[in-house]
């Protein structure tokens, strides 16, 4: 493998333009072909196997036309203070904003008149008007959207409150800003880290060209994949994180060659056979966290998984040819200014000082091996400690409850609970399949009745059969609000009842609305949790046993990444389910932490740990395997790796960070949650537990059976053979002439 790498990176280098022009032209193509592609339809959202898809399937079958899967909205009114919403003035405000609005769209597919469809509260202040779509949220047009905006407008202006709810009310969510600030801190480090604004530039640019060509090809294969809109986003923000981290591996490794005196093609072949290697296998350890969510079942994951997998593909392959290839057009201005001049002097630079003082990475290996079981221990105590919220969690789906106050959607919310109860913002849909029944209507009627005497249920509504009369529905509202645990159980109790049903009236009763599907959402990501961290850490185990022929080092690489994980998850738990310290992190109502939030933490922040761990422990292998003594090979690591984890680890939790910028509670969390998961396993497990369990376990970290050392493939990460080689090689009558007009 790294003899490969060294004469890609080599060949890279010698033939720069003609790589270069290759990588531009795949981005222009890719550039074109995305921007011709018709604009992709949005696939849905599919829970295979659940009752609440079932009960979907059969509302579409059954109920064709009545637009299922369109979009909703509500209108919800409020009457002046001392007024009610039947007074004449306001009653006719209501209608003439009834009639505006289906004017305003051709996409409306039914209008409810609150006075028609009893939508006013028992005092009478309070009113709704339930607007049905023939589209989905997504594919939405515009002019619907503004029209609703507009036709509130209005009413306002007539003195009543008017608010909107509903997921047609729900704008386009673009991380554009957050995407800015996370680029901005990652400029800043990397001018600091590297001292040279090329060598700043070059992971930048890089890891916008990567993502260009992923999510250009992506959108250009968006209809025939049938990926929808929202694949990119995981694309997106995975494909910048790992080309910065990858570019930044191989910039900062041809520095280090440099300063050690090699001419610049050579440092640019090392450089890639070396930490080109880590790159390669660090990328396999992310494809595999991300193609893995395929575990989960869930046809949209599964795609953002396999999106952004094949975006990391494309971050490797540029980190291994494009890197060097633009290495040799900046020079020795990829250097900071005393590394260059020192280069001029004919200088060996000592990369174990900095003006004449240890390195922080070397002086803090120092005291680990100094005193391995105090940092052990107090490491894994702290994240102990901070992952026992943990034990607490509970998952659900975010409603419009947990909207921002002064949204328009969490004032709607709030106004129907206070007119018609916290329930009535979770209502549940009840498909009954009357086919086999003798009496259809008798029979939904009976099983309405039945569930609006269940605890927990505020109210039960029979509705009318379907023109073939072997389907009807049931409308059942429940005391408590969507999200919580009563509502839950409420669900759970009705399924429980469904055999009952069967029996007593020949109808098989399945359940489902948005709360219903919140529900099943969360028990398939809570079903998947362990069988998809036994498929990515296992396959990652065996990856990281074939690089470092070791079995201690990857288990240790395994338990310290749970370790991170789950105190991450207890820090979110305590934080935005819990409550505490909501002030600083501007959480304006604490409760139920997304669903899909453990398994996607999982899978990111796993892939960004294998990186660390790849190329912090490799350098560490690599020096073993050319005779230092383990003590002296973790100094070694922390003096070439420290460094550049530290500045990748920062640049990661800035690129997060900015995320809990975003007014949206979810988006806050899920940026919290990823900043600090990263924070956890970078500078705690990987700079502390790492470099203390390999100093107690010494040469035993890197034993490994014969029989398996025998079975293994050498695919000679730390670059042995590669040295062999070079040692033994021929003199290159070109090794020492200098490339003109570089």
């Amino acid at each position: 493998m790294a003899t490969f790498l060294y004469k890609l990176g080599r060949t890279a280098f010698r033939r720069r333009k003609l790589v270069a022009l290759i990588w531009v032209a795949l981005l222009v193509f890719a550039g074109v072909a995305a921007s011709s592609a018709a604009t992709p339809k949005d696939p849905g959202f599919a829970l295979p196997g659940t009752e609440s898809q079932k009960a979907f399937d059969l509302l579409e079958e059954r109920f064709p036309g009545g637009g299922a899967d369109g979009a909703t909205a509500r209108i919800v009114f409020k009457a002046p203070a001392g007024q009610k919403m039947t007074d004449p003035k306001n009653k006719a405000e209501v209608n003439e904003a009834i009639a505006a609005l289906k004017k305003g769209s051709t996409e409306i597919s039914s209008v409810a008149d609150p006075y028609t469809e009893d939508a006013v509260s028992e005092d009478g202040t309070i009113a709704y008007a339930s607007v049905g779509y023939k589209v989905n949220s997504m594919e939405l047009a515009d002019k619907s959207k503004e029209s609703l905006t507009e036709v509130a407008k209005d009413a306002r202006s007539a003195g009543l409150t008017v608010e909107l709810g509903g997921d047609a009310t729900m704008a386009e969510e673009h991380a554009a800003s957050s995407e800015m600030i996370g680029i901005l801190i990652a400029a800043i480090v990397l001018v600091i880290t590297f001292g040279s604004l090329i060598a700043a530039g070059l992971p930048l640019l890089t890891a916008l060209i990567g993502v260009g060509v992923g999510i250009s090809t992506i959108t250009a294969l968006a209809n025939v994949l049938d990926l929808g809109t929202t694949t990119s986003m995981l694309a997106m923000m995975i494909g910048l994180a790992v080309g910065i981290d990858y570019a930044l591996f191989i910039v900062s490794r041809y520095r280090a060659e440099l300063a050690e005196g090699r001419e610049r093609e050579e440092a640019a072949g090392r450089a890639v056979g070396t930490a080109g290697s880590a790159v390669v296998f660090a990328g396999l350890t992310v494809v595999i966290a991300l193609a893995g969510l395929a575990v989960v079942n869930i046809p949209i994951l599964t795609k953002m998984g396999f999106a952004a997998a094949g975006t990391v593909v494309i971050a490797v392959v540029i980190a291994i040819t494009l890197i060097p290839a633009l290495l040799g057009f900046a020079g020795d201005k990829i250097l900071g200014r005393k590394m260059r001049k020192a280069r001029k002097a004919g200088r060996d630079l000592d990369r174990g000082t900095r003006g004449g003082k240890q390195k922080a990475g070397v002086r803090w290996a120092s005291f680990v091996l100094r005193r391995p079981v105090a940092v052990l221990l107090t490491s894994v105590i702290g994240l102990g400690l901070i992952a026992i919220p943990a034990a607490s969690l509970q998952v659900g789906l975010p409603d419009e409850g947990s909207s921002s106050p002064a949204s328009t959607q969490r004032k709607a919310y709030d106004l129907l609970s206070d007119g018609f109860g916290p329930g009535f913002n979770g209502p549940l849909t009840l498909v009954a399949d009357v086919e086999d029944s003798k009496d259809p209507k008798a029979a939904v009627d009976e099983i309405a009745a039945a569930i609006g005497k269940m605890d927990g249920v505020a109210a039960s509504f029979a509705g009318d059969l379907n023109k073939a009369g072997d389907a009807g529905m049931i409308n059942v509202v429940p005391e408590d609000r969507p999200s919580s645990v009563k509502t839950e159980k409420l669900v759970e109790e009705i399924r429980g009842e469904s055999k009952k049903f069967k029996a007593d009236t020949g109808a098989v009763v399945l359940v489902t609305g948005a709360t219903a599907l919140n529900i099943d959402f969360s028990q398939k990501m809570n079903d998947a949790l362990v069988p998809y961290l036994a498929l990515v850490v296992g396959l990652a185990f065996l990856l990281l046993v074939l690089v470092f022929r070791s079995i201690l080092v990857p288990l240790k690489a395994a338990l310290g990444f749970l370790l991170s994980v789950v105190a991450a998850l207890g820090a979110v738990v305590a934080v935005y389910q819990w409550g505490w310290l909501s002030g600083l992190f501007n959480v304006e109502q604490p409760g139920p932490i997304m669903s899909m939030m453990p398994i996607f933490m999982i899978g990111v922040v796993f892939g960004l740990a294998m990186d660390y761990e790849v190329f912090l422990v490799t350098r560490m292998r690599e020096a073993h395997v050319h005779g230092e003594r383990p003590a002296e090979a973790i100094v070694t690591g922390f003096r070439d790796g420290a460094r550049v984890v530290t500045a990748a680890a920062v640049i990661m939790i800035g690129v997060f960070a900015g995320f809990m910028s975003a007014g949206e509670q979810m988006v806050m969390m899920m940026g919290f949650g990823l900043a600090i998961a990263v924070f956890f396993d970078a500078f705690v497990v990987r700079m502390a537990i790492v470099p203390a369990v390999l100093a107690l376990l010494g040469e035993k970290a890197w034993w490994l059976p014969r029989w398996l050392d025998k079975a293994l493939p050498n695919v000679d990460v730390e670059g042995e053979k590669l040295q062999q080689e070079l040692a033994h090689r021929p003199q290159d009558p070109d090794e020492d002439r200098r490339l003109v007009g570089v």
